[in-house]
């Protein structure tokens, strides 16, 4: 189907075309007409297949449809994001369809300064991209007006409404009019979360493509069954393969996380980490080193599995295996996108199993097993202590102090009989440091 038989408008057609884009995906076939229709949409398709355009496009065409140049404007389109990278992402396509358009928009999220926020949606514009927490800071300071709301969007739908974000979602949604056009997109949603939807949509047409949470049919999917202290050495041993140009690897903690990095690092390899105790600023430019090739790992936390398209990913290697399936659909996601194909390896330790099995039901199919080849799994793991941490080995002999074989005395005289005292002698022999009071 040509985009033309969307009923887009000439403007929106023209920055598809400047995109490149050949031919609409069946989520933006399925979800443009129910949307320009006036009805509210929950749209379920898999990661890297064009769900944000799909709500993009027929948004932009209404709100240009009833602008008038020049006069300032209320906010009439809001989109609630989990992350600030998501919400960067989003506003990156926002601007690039709507440059033929005179579109008025603000992006809301923390880690920076709120002050050009407040400016921008005092200003007035059209369209607001926002994380809940940052906004919700701007309504209590009465800058957010949410009261003429025509189109609320919840991208990645399944996290916006679990239990972190659902309590700030409702309050967003109580200010927010009733009569207005609700619009959910994930690439995963399960029974549950779909049952909450009804406390904010009024009749949504339900628009499934594909297996509800089906990873992307480009994406090969491995497992690595590999004991915990044998991680570290595989994820070198893998990236020893040059195909594995850029890889994504995914943590379970921010500790974790920079832990990997400084090993790779140390091995000569580039790397830079995404997580929450990052600044805004190193996470952009860590976001875009990345996508320009300047490094050829990013190591990230799960604020990363949602929000992040990058072309080209080869990789996406989880070296904590997620706890949770949906969140597993999401990481790989990160890879295949675009009919582009792509490998997502997981680790896996005797403690995931479990896990491993809940995401094969979930999927509904099994995932391959692999080794390594070239890789010794017999490995001892390191020295612990009684408490399970780890023994740090000292390499240097320590020799015994003995009297007379100190250069400045013994160790053992007692204060006062080498000249220098007992503690000096034991400090590197260095002589106490003199303190002249000033005398008046």
């Amino acid at each position: 189907m040509p985009f033309r038989a969307l009923n887009l408008s000439p403007k929106i057609l023209q920055a598809v075309d400047d995109a490149g884009y050949t031919e609409p995906t069946p989520i933006q076939v399925a979800a443009i007409p129910h949307i320009l229709a006036g009805h509210d949409v929950i749209g379920i398709a898999q990661t890297g297949t064009g769900k944000t355009a799909a709500f993009v496009w027929p948004i932009l065409m209404k709100l240009t449809a009833s602008m008038h140049n020049g006069q300032k404007r209320g906010t009439r389109a809001l989109v609630v994001a989990p992350t600030r990278e998501l919400v960067v992402q989003i506003e990156e396509n926002v601007r690039a369809y709507a440059k033929h358009v005179p579109l008025r928009m603000a992006t809301v999220y923390g880690g920076v300064s709120e002050r050009p926020q407040i400016a921008a949606l005092r200003s007035g514009v059209d369209l607001v991209v926002a994380t809940p927490g940052r906004l919700i800071d701007l309504m209590d300071q009465r800058v957010a007006n949410l009261s003429g709301i025509e189109f609320l969007v919840l991208d990645e739908a399944d996290r916006m409404l679990d239990m972190g974000f659902l309590p700030p979602i409702r309050r967003i949604v109580k200010a927010l009019p009733q009569k207005r056009q609700t619009l959910m997109f994930s690439a995963s949603l399960s029974r549950e979360i779909e049952k909450l939807t009804h406390e904010f949509q009024r009749s949504p047409k339900i628009i499934e493509i594909g297996r509800r949470a089906n990873p992307a049919d480009t994406v090969t999917q491995f497992v690595y069954e590999v004991r915990p202290h044998l991680k570290p050495g595989l994820l070198l041993h893998l990236l020893g393969d040059p195909m594995f140009d850029t890889v994504l690897v995914f943590t379970r903690t921010k500790r974790g996380a920079d832990k990997i990095a400084r090993r790779l690092e140390s091995s000569g390899i580039k790397t830079v980490t995404i997580h929450s105790n990052r600044s805004q600023n190193q996470r952009l430019r860590a976001l875009k080193d990345f996508k320009s090739g300047a490094v050829r790992v990013l190591v990230a936390t799960d604020i990363a599995a949602r929000g992040i398209d990058v072309d080209g990913i080869s990789h996406v290697v989880n070296y904590d295996f997620p706890m949770q399936s949906e969140d597993y659909v999401h990481r790989i996601g990160r890879t295949g996108r675009a009919h582009a194909v792509g490998d997502a390896i997981s680790f896996i330790t005797p403690e995931d199993q479990g896990p491993l099995r809940s995401l094969e039901r979930f999927i509904g199919r099994g995932i391959v097993r692999k080794k390594a080849e070239g890789f010794d799994y017999n490995q001892a793991a390191p020295p612990r202590d009684e408490r399970g941490r780890g023994v740090r080995v000292s390499q240097r002999k320590i020799e015994p102090r003995l009297p007379g074989n100190s250069p400045r005395g013994s160790g053992d005289a007692p204060h006062g009989q080498n000249g220098w005292g007992f503690r000096n002698a034991l400090s590197n022999n260095r002589p106490p440091r003199r303190s002249y009071r000033r005398h008046r």
